[in-house]
């Protein structure tokens, strides 16, 4: 299964912002629409980072309070590792194991076109794992 298969049955949408909302206004958009990062994006559109939950407790922990009222530009990651409509489930599990963050935007021409995250790649998985399971029962109950 890939990414495209992925964006297919949950959509594309992704929640993006400029790198001037405050930690503060990213924090009030993760918990109202329920997610754990939020692309940022130039006005043309091109990705210039992203932030997620973790960057805004690191910033917390830093500047107490006053990390509320930072833009988020203070707090992203700004070496953005992204994946296209194409990679796998086994090349996602494999990067986002190995460098340790849950979101990857995809891709496309250069364009942002969705966002996928390690509860979608486990939950494709183990549907991939379960139709596996299932072929090979029904091919040795036919064998």
């Amino acid at each position: 299964m890939n990414v495209a298969a992925i964006l297919k049955s949950k959509g594309s949408a992704v929640e993006t912002a400029s790198a001037d909302v405050t930690l503060m206004q990213a924090a009030q958009i993760m918990a109202a629409k329920r997610i754990g990062a939020i692309v940022i994006v130039e006005n043309a559109g091109g990705v210039v980072g992203i932030v997620s939950e973790r960057d805004i407790i690191r910033e917390l922990a830093t500047h107490g309070a006053d990390a509320s009222t930072r833009p988020v530009s203070a707090a992203m990651t700004r070496a953005v590792i992204t994946c296209t409509r194409a990679d796998t489930i086994e090349e996602l599990m494999g990067q986002m194991t190995a460098r340790r963050f849950r979101h990857l935007p995809v891709i496309e021409d250069g364009a942002l076109v969705g966002i996928v995250s390690i509860g979608d790649v486990v939950k494709y998985h183990i549907a991939e794992v379960e139709m596996e399971k299932t072929a090979l029962r029904d091919y040795i109950a036919t064998g």
